[in-house]
């Protein structure tokens, strides 16, 4: 979250915001410093304005994060742009909020040689809290400068990285644990869907030696590839009840369902789902029916199918004119009948399952300037989802809260920009450059992680 406010000569046109190592102001005892500080401190202060995207700002202001409104605000760079990773399942327990966190994570590069394209298994670790309590400020105002900033080194997060040679652009990857093993699934540029055990990166992030060793070998293959699709793809989803069961969307139109084999391999039935019209954009499995998929495409459609039934009549259910244009994203809620969908019109549109037929969704919200390219429920709040764009901004929302009569009426009379948002946008969230994807962390309450072509954020906000 933003804020505007003025500036001087010296940092004026510069974009300001929580950053992962802050560097420490440089002290100056000079007499004329000294003096030039408190004709500063001298000056009225010009209060802060909340920004909303769009608007312009006058020479002579800068945009400011907020820092009071994150518990955690962290950033994270890997060279090449990752456009699309997943969060991986640990074993560290579910329902963490001590600090400091960790976090693990796949990602894949995009970058314009194909032949250095990676995979990438990062571990996030020592994320500590970016706002201080009280009682720490207090701590450090009684602690000599080198113990602050020997505090401060311990404090700065961590991250390391194994690196997977991957053939083409990572279009998309997704993650999952079968057992005590992770697998993702990863669509490549050069129209193959892989399937990678990240078993050995994910020990080898754990241990200087062995991420040495890795390194050197980094001999690792895909233990499946599938390439039967007849174009490059985006969609792809693991199924979270039916263990070992995704399915993957290319742009020609065709989705197909894979089926695990006891030997360790994947049977994918050759037959795409007969239905869209043109290139499928995002697939998400039911979280409470086995064999229940929603798609969308770029033909406005969202579909339902009963994967049991034969592929020339799985859809049982289609929304024809869910968005204006292409439906870019869906994610269906973890505990109600509800799919979102994020499209290119710029609308997030809320569908109840059980009234779908009527081709009306049960909410729209109009917030976004630009194309949105990410959506997702909260796993932990039912009413609670994340949506983000290319107009560079995440925006977290509460379906439960109502608009107040008594304060709409007021709003009514107030022209301020701020009291004309709906009531369930609880948050915006800015810094990164147009956002491609988020999730949020299934083990870390409120903790949301999301990519840009200007690299990664991981933050918890004060709102969830």
């Amino acid at each position: 979250m933003y804020k505007r406010s003025k500036m001087n000569d010296e940092n004026k046109g510069q974009l300001s915001m929580e950053v992962v190592e802050p560097e420490d102001a440089e002290t100056d005892t000079d007499s004329d410093s000294a003096s030039d500080a408190e004709d500063e401190s001298a000056k009225p202060k010009v209060p802060k304005e909340v920004y909303l995207p769009g608007k312009m700002l006058a020479e002579d202001e800068e945009l400011v994060c907020d820092e009071s409104a994150y518990v955690m605000l962290h950033q994270a760079s890997t060279g090449a742009p990752c456009l699309s990773f997943d969060v991986i399942p640990d074993e560290l327990g579910t329902g963490r909020q001590a600090f400091p966190m960790a976090a693990y994570i796949v990602a894949g590069t995009q970058s314009a040689r194909t032949h250095v394209n990676n995979l990438i298994v990062m571990k996030m670790s020592n994320l500590h809290k970016t706002q201080e309590d009280d009682g720490d400020e207090d701590e450090e105002l009684e602690d000599d400068q080198d113990d602050i900033a020997d505090r401060e080194e311990l404090k700065k997060p961590q991250m390391t990285c194994a690196l997977i040679k991957h053939q083409g652009c990572v279009n998309r990857v997704r993650a999952r644990r079968l057992g005590n093993t992770v697998y993702a699934a990863s669509w490549s540029e050069l129209g193959r869907v892989n399937i990678w055990n990240l078993t050995q990166p994910l020990q080898a992030v754990e241990d200087a030696s062995l991420l040495k060793q890795y390194e050197q070998q980094n001999e690792d293959r895909p233990m499946f590839t599938f390439g039967g699709h007849h174009q490059e793809g985006f969609a792809v989803d693991w199924s979270p009840i039916a263990e070992g069961v995704l399915a993957t969307g290319d742009c020609r139109r065709d989705i197909h369902v894979w089926s695990p084999l006891e030997d360790g391999t994947w049977k994918v039935d050759q037959r795409p789902l007969v239905g869209h019209s043109q290139s499928v954009e995002d697939l998400q499995w039911s979280p409470n029916e086995r064999s229940v998929l929603a798609s969308c495409s770029v033909d406005k459609t969202i579909r339902i199918w009963d994967c049991r039934a034969a592929p020339q009549k799985a859809c049982m259910l289609t929304c024809q004119d869910a968005h204006e244009s292409d439906v870019n994203v869906i994610s269906w809620n973890h505990s109600e009948p509800f799919i979102a969908s994020g499209g290119d019109d710029g609308f997030l549109h809320i569908w109840d399952l059980r009234q779908f037929q009527s081709q009306k969704p049960i909410a729209t919200f109009k917030h976004h300037t630009d194309h949105i390219t990410t959506v997702e429920w909260s796993p932990c709040e039912a009413t609670v989802l994340a949506s983000g764009g290319d107009d560079d901004q995440i925006a977290l929302w509460d379906l439960a809260v109502e608009k107040d009569t008594d304060q709409a009426q007021a709003n009514a009379q107030n022209e301020d920009e701020v009291s004309k948002l709906p009531p369930q946008l609880l948050f915006i969230h800015q810094g990164q450059k147009e956002i491609k994807e988020l999730h949020w962390h299934a083990q870390l309450p409120g903790v949301l992680l999301s990519t840009a072509h200007s690299g990664f954020n991981i933050f918890r906000t004060i709102s969830v």
